[in-house]
């Protein structure tokens, strides 16, 4: 076996890079580390400067036939992309499971399906947007949505392949070649889609993806002068210097930078519900950028709220992800584990009281961080203004309605919020009030592919999801067509 052939549960995994629709090496290479147990999985390929021109070159010369490939054809190369992918749910689940931490029994019945349908979804509407055409005045205006050229996509290690394949699903719908980075915490599940396009039998370079990390293989990624259009989901930070570079080649940009939702409680609400709604924010260790991390509570129904909360959340399983029985598993990498134990002692340091957790689970070691609740952070401490990104929640109360308005509303991000009152015409007013691109009412991560998705402030820039998606990934172009019959004779307006 090459140092570029691993076995992960049983499946084995090329970690070469896959341009033009071959395995290329890389000279150097690193460590895939798996969350559980802070084992080396994997040599992976590391990837520069020279791995991501020959992607994007190799993606260049793609694109012109995949985008005049009629679209139907195009779609039925996705559907089988969508098949095969349904027919290894099981070998993606576990390798991801090994790769990032997240639980197996999610990936298999949830996280995975949902990549299939990723593909299966934006092939189908591909086809229905095709040439929608308007009549006006007796002019038919023909809409078409041309693809826009090479398309590079950056994605997160805390769902890789679901977050990867909603943006490559529609890229590839529309026509455009996709050179695709994974996170180099959790970079296997890409190579294993590489593999599903080849077998679907999408053209080479088509579909690309460069490993390694961000400064190496991600920066001369967002700033090579192929580049048509990009798409990254992470932090703040580095969405800053990846605008900076983009900017220099004007290359239009879709960002989701993560949140600090609020979930929002009233003194109306089913506290069943509410309680359940709450103890949901540890999915995944709390590694979820919708999460509602702060839990705004009337004050009248604090004191029930809280000790419900504690008590449920404490029966919360921590262990191996692989088990069926556990509930919250590892926290991805020994750099993210010190970075987010790190809001938790300085918000205890600042006067912030655990209820529940606060530390990490000794008995299980590693990378486990009990699940954790905090009252009594101080207004604008850092605990309630940052985004800490794993099993940490706030509870903070409010007396009126637009208190719980004010305090929703103030960070400087708005990705999400939930909402959870018995009262319609409440629920309708304070949806309308809060600051947030997805608002769920009495519900938590509910949303269909057809829907607008993405955040106001430093939550990010756009919104895909259904026509949104095609918005961003092509050029929308309306051609009008005079009356048959008409001369060419110029008309005026």
């Amino acid at each position: 076996m090459s140092d570029f052939q691993a076995v992960v549960e049983g499946v084995p995994v090329d970690t070469r890079h896959w341009i033009g629709g071959e395995r290329v090496a890389s000279a150097t290479t690193f460590d895939s580390v798996s969350p559980i147990d802070e084992t080396v999985i994997a040599q992976v390929s590391a990837g520069g400067a020279d791995e991501v021109d020959r992607a994007v070159r190799a993606a260049r010369k793609a694109f012109p036939a995949w985008a005049a490939l009629p679209v139907a054809e195009r779609s039925a190369i996705l559907r089988r992309v969508a098949d095969l992918v349904e027919s290894r749910v099981e070998d993606l689940a576990v390798v991801e499971t090994r790769d990032n931490g997240s639980l197996l029994r999610s990936h298999r019945r949830g996280v995975m399906p949902r990549v299939a349908t990723n593909f299966r979804f934006f092939a189908d509407l591909a086809e229905q947007l095709a040439h929608p055409d308007l009549e006006v005045r007796d002019h038919r205006e023909r809409i078409s949505y041309d693809p826009a050229g090479v398309v590079a996509v950056i994605t997160p290690w805390n769902a890789p392949l679901m977050l990867a394949t909603w943006r490559i699903g529609p890229a590839l719908a529309a026509g455009n070649t996709v050179v695709a980075k994974p996170p180099e915490w959790a970079p296997l599940t890409a190579s294993l889609l590489a593999d599903i396009t080849a077998e679907a039998g999408m053209p080479p370079g088509v579909f690309n993806v460069v490993q390694g990390m961000g400064g190496q293989a991600g920066a001369p990624l967002t700033a090579h002068p192929g580049i048509d259009r990009l798409c990254f989901t992470g932090s703040v930070p580095t969405a800053g210097v990846i605008a900076t570079a983009a900017a220099k080649n004007i290359v239009p940009l879709s960002f989701e930078l993560g949140g600090k939702s609020p979930l929002v409680v009233f003194d109306d609400a089913d506290l069943d519900l509410a309680v359940d709604l709450a103890v949901e924010q540890f999915d995944n260790a709390g590694q979820v950028c919708l999460k509602g991390a702060r839990l705004l509570v009337h004050d009248t129904i604090a004191e029930e709220f809280t000790a419900r909360v504690t008590k449920q959340a404490s029966t919360l399983v921590q262990g191996d992800p692989r088990d069926e029985a556990t509930d919250v598993s590892a926290l991805i990498h020994r750099r993210h584990f010190d970075q987010m134990a790190g809001f938790v002692e300085r918000a205890i340091a600042d006067g912030a009281r655990p209820i529940l957790g606060g530390g990490p689970n000794e008995e299980l070691g590693g990378l486990y961080f009990r699940p954790t609740i905090l009252v009594d952070a101080a207004p604008g401490s850092e605990i309630l203004t940052e985004e800490v990104f794993g099993p940490v929640l706030t509870i903070e109360t409010f007396a009126t309605e637009d208190e719980a308005v004010q305090k929703a509303n103030d960070t400087r991000f708005g990705l999400a919020a939930t909402l959870v009152t018995g009262d319609p015409d409440r629920a309708e007013r304070v949806s309308d009030r809060l600051d947030a691109g997805t608002v769920w009412v009495n519900c938590f991560f509910v949303r269909d592919l057809a829907a607008p998705f993405g955040g106001n402030g430093k939550s990010g820039i756009g919104r895909e999801g259904g026509v949104w998606s095609f918005d961003f990934y092509t050029n929308v172009k309306n051609s009008v067509f005079a009356p048959t019959g008409w001369t060419t004779e110029r008309k005026d307006s």
